[in-house]
């Protein structure tokens, strides 16, 4: 239980934030719980990080897929953003509303959502729960009931909650260099490209202990599987296997496939030799799966 513990500790994204002189602040569009930047010109993509992240994640991907207007998003606590709205109760739920009333108030025409890990969940809720709103989902590495790997099957959310509860209080807890020992022990099983880790580790640091640790409890508890039925837009799904995992290909490919099977038509694509940070590790495969996503 404790090796599958850490392999899902890995799959929660920690990483961080740059933007380039050509990004901007996003107009007429104010939140207590996200902000965003935009980059390019073209057709409107959403980017959304993962736990404790921010846009780093996406600039080299940025810089090689051009020819679309990105939509950076932060969540407020993470990465050194004040905490904001964030500051109590879960996080994903109210973020992924509060994008689907940036859309409505930018006037973003269906946009192309892409999020890793959390920001996976986050994409996932958005579609579900505006499937008019996006015309494209994908999904970095992220399960859509993460908590599905924290028991024996037939595990539930209401199931997982004390496990969830355990870990949150533990987190809350812990003392800050316990907690910088911890977030480096991740960074460095969740990114395997060494040059990538110290300023993922640095966002990590930077991020509100309070809002990670709940919005991680969040992502526990969190089943949405019955809403995968809701999402009506063409999705891809790109996943790897976990360093550490105690699980061959076949089996992880098994786990995506039941995972997801209530989603009609999704595509399904493990991504090798890589960690869960798979813009990081690699690159030029990630790049290539984007741009004929984005097709």
């Amino acid at each position: 239980m404790n090796t599958r513990r850490n392999m899902l500790a890995a799959m929660i994204s920690l990483s961080c934030a740059v933007f380039t002189p050509m990004a901007v602040w996003a107009a007429g569009f104010s939140s207590d719980r996200i902000t965003v930047k935009t980059e390019g010109t073209g057709t409107d993509v959403i980017l959304i990080p993962g736990l404790s992240s921010s846009p780093r994640v996406w600039a080299e991907m940025i810089k090689a897929v051009p020819g679309y207007r990105y939509h950076l998003v932060q969540v407020s606590g993470f990465a050194g953003q004040a905490a904001g709205g964030n500051s109590e109760g879960v996080v994903s739920a109210p973020v992924a509303e509060e994008i689907a009333r940036y859309i409505s108030s930018t006037e973003s025409h269906r946009p192309v959502v892409i999020g890793h890990s959390m920001g996976g969940t986050i994409g996932m809720m958005l579609a579900a729960r505006h499937p008019e709103a996006v015309s494209k989902l994908m999904v970095v590495d992220m399960f859509p009931f993460l908590g599905a790997l924290f028991g024996p099957p037939g595990t539930t959310a209401q199931s997982v909650k004390p496990i969830a509860d355990g870990m949150m209080a533990k987190m809350l807890a812990a003392e800050p260099a316990a907690r910088a020992q911890r977030t480096e022990a991740t960074i460095n099983s969740m990114i395997n490209n060494v040059a990538m880790r110290p300023g993922a580790l640095e966002d990590g640091q930077k991020s509100d202990p309070g809002v990670a640790a709940r919005a991680y409890h969040e992502l526990i508890i969190t089943d949405l599987t019955p809403e995968l039925k809701n999402i009506i837009v063409p999705t891809t799904v790109l996943y790897v296997l976990p360093n550490g995992a105690p699980l061959t290909e076949a089996q992880i490919d098994a786990f995506y496939q039941s995972a997801y099977a209530s989603l009609k038509g999704v595509t399904l694509k493990r991504i090798p030799a890589s960690a869960h940070f798979i813009m990081w590790d690699q690159p030029e495969q990630f790049q290539a799966e984007v741009k004929n996503f984005l097709k």
